[in-house]
């Protein structure tokens, strides 16, 4: 975003016309931080007096946010009284500032239960008098900060609090004539003179607290669907719970009217969603609705999982959970990914379903019964299945008691990114929230993504990378501590790979038929993501390949460059490659194959399954390979822009494999043939493992090499020539160990070392 649209979310009018305390400032925060932040780069774009009131509503801000002590607000209206001291919101919100502590401090003062009566005996009066002149000077001491009461603005809040002091002074001064009086054995204290005092002080506080902008108590008691609201997004579920709270109160409302309900409303809830999405916070809230219409006589929710409930052993599952049940009782029991309670083909020492069975039990019948909520939370589809496993535990929640909690939209997250930021007192310039953007992109590949908590955790490591960087100065800009830049962003991918994947491939030997598909390729992407980028029409991009050749062409090499290459291009959003074969795949038994498979296609997700020897999963429709097959034709369609998939092996061996599955031949039309390498290619990646182990060879030795290359017919290509290079320097070792000479020459490689290494792998390989 430009500077200038930065600033045209700011109206100077709209700023000075905020005057009013009791009322929310035009501007957000972050808003006001960012306007802030570029007024340093164009100071001609405001007024000093637009300026002052930007700093002025972030200290509303940030009274909002930090209730206690907060020096930085000091800072900020001193700042804006630089720009424009005649602003009427500074003298507001510094009475505000220092009638916040007076705020708290009064709701300290304790004598509201405080009664002298005249049939007390002297030594109870003179106890009480005491103990209330205690609590006097004990406020006098807290409010000595507030020097703003002797100013002459006319406030309410100031007028209250100078009548505040006036009648606790007089209040003192009759209650040390009383002590006086007590103490001299003498008779006349002013019993209903000190009552009277106290009920204007009771009354004053009262009035404090009226005048006093609500808005800025932090004791302001929010009711659980006035917090669901300040949720960022989940608009159905708000809706839901509020016809939900609607319905429950409806309901008791005609209780106590002398209705009867022989099927009472179900208090027991499901809520499914994936990570992050705000489980267990929705728990919370159902457990305050429930409270707060009288459903439960607490508000308490006792969190547990598997690992709470199950036991080892006989007879210790029922036990763990009947624990925490009694613990539950008057509350809600919230059980976290209950779906692991029952496993899939667990035996017989597997205690989950013993915990299910004393739930229900104890949901239904016997003491406990109605006398606390159950709330089961966990994935949508492993939910579905567990509760279809489990009957008796199905038909303990009403259809109408489930709710689904959606993964939050892109605009949803960089919200709550902004927010966890200003939390912790930063805030993102509009660039760096824009490449924020693609972290949180790149984050989300599969349904593992955290949503909210993800996010969070990004946000976390974005300020823990700029505090890594730099230290305070007291000559530093204050707001030089609290925007993440795009810089910042920059440094966060750890994984980050300079070396140009281009480069990587133009430096492989051979491949002069692969390279050109890969450049090929390459281009054509660029060219349909300008395209696109320009709002003209994009051909589609096929990215799921079959590399064909001869074991050792280079196929497992070039996936890795071509998975980084599709990262570069945006393509993908990992850019890393999982090898898999039909052990990986293929499953002994029925049912098993699909999860496999799909596991293994997770792993992958955001960039490249390379399944080597991919013709080995069919083995003929009786064979689990093709459920493999199946699968994988079912994800590679769900997760199109998010999976490419590679299948190698024999050139023959491939062909027959795509042609024998429709699935498949729709889905793969790019082929790479990896021819086998010519005698010079595999000179060439001798010399080069060569070199790279730090040894050296003559040219006899090359010589030798090039002729056995060419004259004899090689198994295993690159992979033939690694072995040989390695068993060379194997025999130099020994050669050099026998004749006792570790010279300078232990660098140097023989023919003799070859000739014995040529024949040891020959050898075997013909065997």
């Amino acid at each position: 975003m430009t500077n200038h649209l930065i600033f045209s979310k700011i109206n100077e009018t709209t700023l000075l016309n905020w005057t009013d305390i009791n009322t929310k400032p035009p501007y957000r925060e972050i808003d006001c931080l960012r306007a802030i932040d570029q007024y340093r780069i164009e100071p001609d774009k405001l007024a000093h007096t637009a300026v002052s009131a930007l700093h002025t509503m972030l200290v509303y801000h940030r009274l909002m946010r930090h209730h206690e002590t907060d020096h930085l607000s000091d800072k900020l209206l001193n700042i804006a009284k630089e720009y424009d001291q005649k602003l009427p919101m500074i003298d507001s919100m510094t009475q505000i500032k220092q009638f916040y502590r007076v705020f708290q401090d009064i709701r300290t003062l304790d004598i509201a239960d405080f009664t002298l009566r005249e049939t007390d005996f002297d030594q109870l009066k003179l106890k009480k008098m005491t103990l209330l002149k205690a609590e006097i000077n004990r406020f006098f001491e807290l409010t000595r900060h507030v020097s703003i009461y002797q100013s002459g603005k006319e406030q309410p809040l100031h007028k209250i609090f100078i009548e505040l002091k006036n009648v606790l002074v007089e209040l003192e001064g009759t209650l040390d004539e009383g002590i006086d009086l007590i103490d001299n054995r003498r008779t006349g204290v002013k019993t209903g003179t000190i009552n009277e005092h106290v009920r204007h002080v009771h009354e004053l506080i009262n009035q404090f607290y009226d005048a006093f902008p609500s808005i800025f108590n932090s004791e302001l008691k929010q009711s659980p669907l006035e917090k669901l609201e300040s949720m960022i997004g989940l608009e159905h579920v708000k809706r839901y719970m509020r016809q939900y709270y609607h319905y429950l109160k409806y309901q008791q409302d005609r209780k106590s009217i002398g209705f009867q309900m022989i099927d009472e409303p179900g208090l027991h809830m499901i809520i499914t969603g994936n990570p992050g999405t705000g489980k267990t916070t929705i728990a919370r809230l159902l457990a305050e609705i429930y409270h707060e219409l009288g459903l439960l006589e607490t508000e308490k929710v006792i969190e547990v999982n598997r690992s709470h409930l199950v036991g080892s052993f006989v007879g210790q599952s029922e036990e763990n959970t009947m624990a925490y049940i009694r613990e539950a009782v008057g509350g809600v029991l919230f059980i976290d990914e209950a779906y692991s309670l029952h496993r899939q083909n667990q035996s017989g020492s597997d205690y989950g379903q013993s915990v299910i069975d004393t739930l229900v039990s104890a949901m239904t019948s016997g003491e406990y019964a109605g006398k606390f909520a159950v709330i089961l939370a966990g994935y949508p589809e492993e939910m579905r299945q567990f509760l279809w496993a489990n009957p008796g535990l199905r038909s303990r929640f009403p259809e109408q008691n489930f709710i689904h909690l959606p993964d939050f939209k892109m605009s949803e997250l960089l919200e709550i990114a902004e927010e966890a930021a200003l939390h912790n007192d930063y805030f993102f310039t509009e660039t760096a929230l824009n490449g924020f953007y693609g972290l949180i992109e790149r984050a989300k590949v599969d349904d593992s993504f955290g949503n909210a908590r993800t996010v969070r955790d990004l946000v976390m490591k974005a300020i823990f990378k700029k505090g890594a960087s730099i230290s305070v100065d007291e000559q530093d800009d204050w707001l030089d501590h609290m925007h993440i830049e795009s810089k910042d962003l920059a440094v966060m991918d750890d994984e980050k790979d300079d070396t140009d994947p281009m480069e990587q491939l133009e430096n492989l030997v051979g491949l002069t038929h692969v390279k050109d598909e890969v450049k090929k390729l390459s281009s054509f992407v660029k060219i349909q993501q300008t395209r696109k980028n320009q709002g003209l029409p994009s051909v589609p991009i096929q990215l799921h390949a079959v590399f064909s050749g001869n074991p050792g062409t280079g196929k497992t090499t070039v996936a890795k460059i071509y998975s980084k290459l599709l990262k570069e291009r945006g393509l993908l959003k990992r850019g890393h490659v999982i090898l898999a074969s039909r052990s990986d795949l293929v499953a002994g038994y029925v049912g098993q194959t699909a999860i496999k498979t799909k596991n293994k296609i997770r792993e992958a997700l955001g960039g490249v399954l390379f399944i080597d020897e991919a013709y080995s999963l069919y083995r003929g429709e009786n064979d689990f390979g093709k459920e493999a097959i199946d699968t994988l034709v079912d994800e590679m369609t769900k997760h199109n822009e998010n999976l490419v998939v590679i299948l190698a092996g024999y050139k023959q061996d491939m062909k027959r494999f795509i042609d024998s599955n429709p699935g498949l031949s729709s889905r793969f039309k790019k082929y790479f043939v990896f021819q086998d390498y010519s005698g010079n290619d595999l000179l060439d990646i001798s010399l080069f493992h060569i070199e790279r182990y730090h040894y050296q060879v003559n040219q006899e030795v090359k010589d030798y090499l090039l002729e056995q290359f060419t004259d004899q017919a090689i198994t295993g290509n690159a992979r033939f020539v690694v072995n040989l290079v390695e068993e060379a320097i194997q025999f130099q070792a020994l050669r050099l160990s026998e004749a006792d000479e570790l010279t300078e020459t232990f660098t140097e490689l023989s023919v003799q070392d070859f000739k014995n290494a040529w024949q040891q792998i020959k050898g075997s390989v013909d065997e």
